[in-house]
């Protein structure tokens, strides 16, 4: 049975999962929409950790846009170990905060990325507006829910998801390019903060046509709510990886070193990989992957190499004040 709770969006939850007399304590802060996956995930490092170990560990979660996230850590919030959705909140955490070495993403596999996920959309029962690609978005008689890319790395996924289908569909054509985007962000009816905050509106307050957010977060919402909702994946979109790191200074200072490298080394055992595709993530073990196969329709996945050229390229270009998002914004 796949795994979902209500979240509550709050701009960062600290949430305190209590062992009795626990040896250790590790603060993982992650992004938004992450709350009930780390949760799960928390209980069963705790129980491999006491059966290897034998420590008693509490672990605390934080929660919001990773954006503000790596924000609070430069700030001084004390996280042992981030895990977030998208690369440049760790580079900034070691190019404004100094808390982790340059190469941080070369110390796990996969660029540190132990899963996976693309862009998906929410519609309503039944599809009434006949939502099938990224075109039928710009329609007038649509209204879009997603998060603030200025804010969100699930925001970015999406923009730049968006901008790789209209690459893909209109050649070198960069009107028609800036002219699909444009239109597509002006059928917004609501930017929240956050991926959570986004899914609370389209939910609960009803607003909106199609939420634009991570496969995993629409695949969860229809395991939930069943024929309610139902998802459309684009055959066209965007790779977006899951990167973790354990952040070296702060790990140091409260004793958790060892225990901040184990509980990411762990996500990539064969049964914490099982866990993550229960949550409707793709992920790398070849065991895994084939036995969720059936659950993850094909799809034409863009690195950001191909749509943007590199992250740096894509946040200098697109996403800094008065960028390319901002300029489409203002058409």
């Amino acid at each position: 049975m796949k795994h979902f709770l209500k979240g509550v969006a709050v701009a960062v939850t600290l949430a305190a999962q209590p062992v009795l007399a626990a040896d250790r304590e590790l603060l993982n802060t992650s992004y938004d929409i992450a709350r009930e996956l780390f949760a799960a995930y928390n209980e069963q490092f705790q129980a491999y950790w006491q059966e290897t170990q034998g420590e008693d560990v509490t672990i605390r979660q934080s929660h919001a846009g990773s954006s503000r996230q790596a924000q609070a850590i430069i700030q001084g919030l004390k996280a042992d170990v981030v895990t977030f959705n998208q690369v440049t909140d760790i580079d900034i955490i070691h190019e404004r905060g100094n808390l982790l070495p340059e190469n941080w993403a070369e110390r796990l596999p996969n660029n540190s990325s132990p899963y996976y996920s693309t862009m998906a959309f929410l519609v309503r029962k039944d599809n009434p507006k006949g939502i099938e690609n990224w075109d039928d978005l710009v329609r007038e008689d649509v209204d879009l829910v997603m998060p603030n890319p200025k804010t969100s790395g699930n925001a970015r996924y999406t923009y730049l998801a968006a901008l790789g289908y209209a690459q893909d569909t209109f050649g070198d054509d960069q009107e028609r390019i800036d002219d699909f985007l444009s239109s597509l962000l002006g059928r917004v009816k609501v930017f929240d903060s956050g991926g959570r905050g986004a899914t609370t509106t389209f939910i609960e307050r009803g607003i909106g046509d199609v939420l634009l957010t991570f496969e995993s977060e629409v695949l969860n919402i229809v395991d939930r709510l069943g024929d309610d909702y139902q998802v459309v994946t684009p055959k066209v979109s965007f790779l977006a990886e899951f990167p973790v790191t354990w952040v070296d200074d702060y790990a140091e200072q409260n004793g958790n070193l060892d225990l901040a490298k184990a509980y990411l080394e762990h996500l990539y055992s064969e049964e914490a990989q099982r866990l993550l595709s229960g949550f409707n993530y793709r992920v790398h073990d070849e065991t895994v992957k084939a036995e969720v196969a059936d659950r993850f329709p094909e799809v034409k996945l863009l690195p950001i190499q191909d749509i943007a050229g590199s992250w740096e390229n894509a946040m200098q270009t697109h996403f800094a004040s008065g960028g390319k998002l901002d300029q489409l914004q203002r058409r």
